[in-house]
């Protein structure tokens, strides 16, 4: 499985497969054009052959949707439509602020982990798949 945690600029992606059940942090993808990330995004899907793929759905706090919500949903459709695999949302919510401290506990902080911290959100949503099982996340 591949998980994406998606931004506008930077997309964290881990890995991980339902046998362990245990999600990796792999790749941010920091491309300046839509066409570069597309085949970023290709390259990681040929080369890892996903069954299936998860991304991060980022809501309010109170759970509320706001303007990455809509956007995280309109990347969802497109790796789905691109791809021709199934792809199912999992709550994000403070997920960046969990990775952040991750990072920082074990000394890697500041501007240096933006890349690193993309990553590790991408790892805290694919195990929160794993963790809590498909249906209960699924927001589709």
């Amino acid at each position: 499985m591949l998980a994406f945690d998606f931004g506008m600029r930077r997309i964290g992606v881990a890995v991980g497969n339902t046998l362990t059940r245990i999600a990796h942090p792999l790749a941010t993808l920091d491309a300046a054009s839509v066409t570069a990330r597309e085949a970023a995004l290709g390259a990681l899907v040929r080369e890892w052959q996903p069954g299936q793929l998860v991304v991060g759905l980022p809501l309010h706090a109170d759970g509320r949707p706001h303007t990455m919500t809509k956007r995280a949903r309109a990347f969802a459709a497109s790796l789905e439509a691109r791809f021709s695999l199934p792809v199912r949302l999992v709550d994000e919510r403070h997920t960046t602020e969990v990775a952040r401290a991750e990072l920082a506990a074990a000394g890697r902080g500041g501007r240096a982990a933006r890349a690193a911290r993309d990553e590790a959100a991408a790892r805290i949503i694919l195990q929160a798949w794993f963790d809590t099982g498909d249906d209960e996340h699924n927001d589709r």
